[in-house]
């Protein structure tokens, strides 16, 4: 590889197995960053039969000698970021400043965030956009109009907090106020809460964007971790039912604030079918029974939500579109089905079908909700998956399934994963090092 550094990137619309790849990969770094979303993102990691489920914490926080960076894109929630920290040192991890920084520059999701997120939601009626009610939305908008925003850095400055405190609540009573008739804002409460925060917080707030610049001039290796999916880009993703921030491989210079050279060797993460939380169109799903038995064998609940995924067939386009997007180099494909019982068949979509015209790529500009997928079959194995350790040891419909999607995405497969645990991993056609 050209350059030690890792990026990993979910392809389609979140929840693809992101966490466990970064966990596989993070071993043998220096650095892992967050460099997008807050608290609506949500990582599940298995060790030794016990699961982490990490929602701020990036993945690598398991791994002993790894730094872990919450960059400036980052939504930043102190009370749900806290909590977590302390909910692993319970668990017998160590986090600390040794081996976790938070970006002084990451916007802070404040209380008045989480009300305007479910207030607009609850105004939306049925054309509300799906959101997980963390905040994150209103967060980056206030971000852009700057004068409403609070960052991480300005906890540790206790009199400056304040004054600026003051001012936004009263903004946000009068806002919120005359639009819901939500009760105003108490801002010495909030700033007493948040600079209890700041107070074990402040030890690892830094500057994250120099410290990762200096590793980058040294050479040493940093991993990249992803957030959501590339189809929930705010840019490239289904808009407007997206996320609010830009969650694909182009996303990794301004939110970690490292040169785009930086992004090195990319991994897109894509699942054996097609999940989705939220609302927005899903060409591929199966709103029936059969995405009901997806559902159940795949254990398709959200992380930070526990919301049932609405599930589908693997849909060529989009994932290879996020892929040719994001610049992918390799592809890790999850979640192929384990013993798939009354599932006979499995579908690729690899065309759409729009008033008469046939598509044969993603394009963002077409109604999703009007095309008519085009789909190609392959046989389903009926064998367990899970005991599987190299690629010779997966049935033989399975090395099929494999080596389609390969033909179709138009990249190698390079890790797939057989199940939840760390060890249940068939190394492929990987480039990656460090795996062992």
């Amino acid at each position: 590889m050209d350059s030690k550094n890792v990026t990993v990137i979910g392809l389609q619309w979140g929840d693809e197995g992101k966490g466990k790849v970064v966990d596989a990969v993070a071993r043998s770094c220096r650095y892992v960053v967050r460099f997008c979303g807050g608290a609506n993102a949500g990582h599940s990691v298995h060790v030794a039969g016990e699961r982490f489920a990490l929602h701020l914490v990036p993945c690598g926080i398991l791994h002993p000698g790894v730094v872990n960076v919450i960059g400036n894109g980052v939504a930043y929630d102190p009370a749900v970021g806290l909590a977590e920290v302390l909910e692993l040192r319970k668990r017998g991890v160590a986090v600390g400043p040794e081996n976790f920084r938070l970006s002084a520059s990451a916007h802070l999701v404040m209380p008045w965030h989480k009300l305007q997120d479910s207030l607009i939601e609850q105004s939306l009626g049925d054309a509300k956009i799906g959101t997980t009610g963390r905040g994150i939305g209103p967060c980056y908008a206030d971000k852009a109009l700057r004068f409403a925003a609070l960052r991480l850095g300005d906890l540790v400055r206790p009199e400056e907090f304040r004054a600026k405190l003051a001012a936004v609540a009263k903004f946000k009573s009068h806002a919120l106020g005359a639009l819901y008739g939500a009760q105003p804002f108490d801002a010495g409460k909030i700033a007493a809460e948040y600079l209890d925060y700041g107070r074990q917080l402040a030890p690892m707030v830094c500057d994250t964007g120099a410290l990762l610049r200096e590793a980058v001039r040294k050479g040493e290796k940093v991993l990249f971790e992803g957030g959501q999916g590339s189809m929930l880009d705010v840019d490239h993703g289904t808009y407007p039912f997206v996320t609010s921030s830009s969650v694909t491989a182009c996303g990794v210079p301004a939110g970690a604030g490292v040169p785009p050279r930086a992004v090195g060797y990319v991994v897109g993460v894509a699942k054996g079918y097609t999940s989705r939380v939220g609302s927005g169109p899903f060409p591929t799903e199966q709103d029936n029974e059969v995405g009901r038995k997806i559902r159940e064998r795949g254990k398709e609940y959200g992380t930070t939500t526990g919301r049932p995924r609405r599930c589908g067939w693997l849909d060529a386009l989009a994932v290879r579109y996020a892929a040719d997007l994001c610049g992918v180099d390799e592809l890790a494909l999850s979640l192929l089905m384990d013993g798939p019982g009354e599932i006979s068949t499995l579908r690729i979509c690899t065309a759409y079908e729009l008033d008469g015209k046939t598509h044969a790529e993603y394009d963002p500009s077409l109604p999703l909700e009007r095309v008519r997928c085009v789909y190609e079959d392959l046989p389903c194995w009926k064998a367990s998956i899970g005991p599987a350790r190299r690629f010779g040891d997966l049935p033989a419909e399975a090395r099929a399934y494999v080596n389609r999607v390969e033909q179709l995405i138009g990249r190698p497969v390079g890790l797939i994963s057989v199940g939840p645990d760390r060890e249940q991993t068939v190394r492929h056609h990987t480039r990656l090092e460090g795996l062992d």
